[in-house]
């Protein structure tokens, strides 16, 4: 069995950092990729900056053969964008002659189990290989394998918008918008249009920003913020104190806009349902209240892991967050704010599966605190394990930036009521 591949699943910037420690480590690897290229999901929302500068970014095992080819390295404290990730650095790393015949493109994995054992199966079952079912090109083929770090991401998975945490029917998830959209290219698809963004995240502020904008030129562009939290201040984050200056300036941004009332938001606002309305949209909540009259509805309300594949493997997963029971409590968000997350590897990623792991942002399960360099540590104790370095896998070293304020004073009470900043016509707040 030691002469299978090692197989990582996802050609992500965690999935490649994996095959680059492979490699440093003399093991055979294969990267099996459902898209058509490299970082084929960050390209989904490539207009994106990100708000962790090139430093964190880029990972010391493929820096490494990069720098044997004379790439020049990007300057660490610049802020790449989603497509600068992929095309200044993926894309160099993937086509490395040490990669070549290495990355399966466009091939699906549907299942993963062992060779000629279900779940139930226990007997010798550490020294039976995995089988890969993989889909390339309508064919189904089989790929053993003698371990596999699962970095397949969450990114085609989203989250509902329902307080519940349930899609109600398909239709409803075709008519929103789950991803991150480019604004600036899809004008005419949201000027001076009713635009609701679901979710308190990151990603729902990049999305307030944006629209924002568009609205400045375009000041009939109608924006409604909906959000969970009774306070809105705390999507703010730690502004001025945040240590990854643009992740600060998110909350910064987005605050100023609010303050100057070019948005309005609804605080402490439950999804119940979502409704074809007779002019729009219209957005209920538990306590029925109402956002009416939507053009486009945006949900950012994050992801989570996808685990219908490896339904044969015997996982360990936290009943709440989905990352392993080790893990949850260093990322639970119900016990911590936002500040640091402890170090972790190989000990707390680990399966009762032997040689199976999940690492990259799935590995957090819903938890919406992963960052990049969390994932470059985590595959870098993985594959010192997988080669039989137990020193390197247990010392695990990890330094994140912290956000600063974590925990806001209460808002005032203008920042507090549903329908700030409104009136209730159009945007309804259940008069």
């Amino acid at each position: 069995m030691n002469s299978l591949p090692t197989v990582v699943i996802g050609a992500g910037p965690i999935g490649l950092a994996a095959a680059a420690h492979l490699y440093e480590r003399n093991e055979e690897f294969l990267v099996l990729e459902k898209g058509a290229s490299v970082g084929s999901n960050i390209l989904e929302w490539g207009h994106v900056q990100l708000f962790s500068p090139w430093g964190f970014n880029i990972n010391s095992a493929a820096k490494e053969l990069l720098h044997n080819t004379g790439w020049v390295e990007p300057e660490a404290d610049k802020l790449p964008t989603g497509k600068e990730i992929v095309e200044e650095y993926l894309e160099p790393l993937a086509k490395l002659p040490q990669f070549a015949g290495k990355i399966r493109y466009q091939t699906k994995v549907t299942a993963v189990t062992r060779k000629n054992k279900d779940k139930m199966k226990s007997s010798s079952r550490e020294n039976t290989p995995f089988v890969i079912y993989a889909k390339s090109n309508g064919k189904t083929k089989k790929i053993e394998a003698k371990a596999i770090i699962d970095a397949s991401g969450t990114w085609n998975n989203s989250n509902p918008p329902f307080a519940d945490g349930v899609w109600r029917d398909e239709k409803i998830k075709e008519r929103v918008i789950t991803t991150i959209p480019n604004i600036k290219a899809e004008e005419e698809r949201f000027k001076n249009k009713h635009i609701a963004v679901i979710g308190s995240g990151h990603s729902a502020l990049n999305t307030l920003i944006d629209l924002a904008e568009l609205k400045e030129s375009y000041p009939e562009t109608k924006i409604s913020w909906i959000v969970r939290k009774q306070q809105v201040q705390e999507a703010f984050g730690g502004e001025d104190s945040d240590a990854l200056a643009a992740r600060g300036a998110l909350g910064t941004k987005t605050h100023k806009i609010i303050d100057n009332g070019v948005v309005n938001v609804f605080s402490g606002f439950y999804v119940e349902d979502i409704v074809e309305g007779e002019n729009g949209i219209d957005i209920l909540s538990t306590e029925g209240m109402e956002v009416r009259n939507v053009d486009e509805v945006i949900v950012n309300t994050g992801a989570r892991p996808n685990f219908t594949f490896l339904s044969e493997l015997r996982l360990d997963v936290d009943p709440a967050i989905e990352s392993t029971p080790k893990l949850a409590p260093l990322i639970d968000p119900n016990l911590h704010s936002c500040g640091t997350v402890r170090p972790h590897g190989e000990g707390e990623l680990r399966h009762p599966e032997q040689n199976f792991y999940i690492a990259g942002v799935k590995s957090y399960g819903r938890a919406p605190t992963f960052l990049m360099t969390t994932g470059y540590e985590q595959v870098r104790s993985i594959v010192a394990y997988i080669s039989g370095d137990l020193e390197a896998a247990k010392k695990v070293e990890l330094k994140l930036p912290e956000t600063g304020v974590c925990k806001v004073n209460p808002a005032p009470k203008q920042l507090q009521i549903v329908g700030v900043n409104t009136g209730c016509g159009d945007a309804g707040c259940g008069c």
